[in-house]
């Protein structure tokens, strides 16, 4: 039997309602106790703002140790990292705005994402197949013949993207001790994430 075989994508769009950051902290010392302990004073309040409902610490990451000058050891640098998400998209800002206070060694994000993908992908997967449908029937009609029921369906690979989905932000320097820094006005609104399916069909040929 005659076979036509189509591929499909669909595309849809969705908001992204969960953010994430990486935030890293990084202290010296003559010794390895005393970066650590420096470390350890400079993450204490950091470490109240990652509390409360709509915020995780989804890793904490430290590294400790010794400087070198050549051979000669040159006393010893502690960092810690974490990765937090940000289900509460409300309480982002005030979350940034607390981080950069705390003068991090670097920052960065928000990388926007989906909390639950599964609504966005069945679309996805509804237009994928009505594009290989609509594919197959190109096909079929200029043949001259007649698109058959479907044979085989086969899975594509699904990806999710966000355009422009992350917006690298420097440590504050800038505005006197202990100001706030004006995050909401960096325009970190939340952005579309595209997900996208891909599938190949095989449909019978009739005469």
């Amino acid at each position: 039997m005659a076979e036509v075989v189509t591929k499909g994508v669909g595309r849809v769009e969705r908001t992204a309602d969960r953010a994430e950051v990486q935030v890293g902290f990084e202290t010296t010392g003559s010794t390895r106790d005393e970066a650590v302990n420096a470390l350890t004073a400079r993450i204490t309040g950091v470490e109240a703002a990652l509390t409360g409902p709509g915020v995780e610490v989804r890793s904490r990451q430290l590294h400790v140790h010794d400087n070198w000058d050549g051979k000669r050891r040159s006393g010893s640098r502690a960092t810690q990292n974490y990765v937090v998400r940000v289900d509460d998209l409300a309480r982002l800002d005030d979350l940034l705005a607390a981080l950069v206070t705390a003068e991090p060694s670097w920052l960065g994000g928000p990388n926007w994402q989906l909390a639950d993908d599964s609504e966005a992908v069945r679309e996805a997967q509804r237009e994928a197949v009505v594009d290989a449908r609509r594919r197959a029937e190109g096909y079929v009609q200029a043949l001259g013949a007649r698109l058959g029921p479907l044979h085989r369906l086969a899975d594509g690979d699904a990806e999710t993207w966000a355009g422009d989905s992350s917006r690298v932000m420097a440590a504050y320097g800038g505005g006197s001790p202990g100001a706030a820094p004006e995050v909401g006005r960096l325009n970190l609104e939340a952005q579309q994430i595209t997900v996208t399916i891909r599938c190949t069909a095989t449909w019978s040929l009739l005469d």
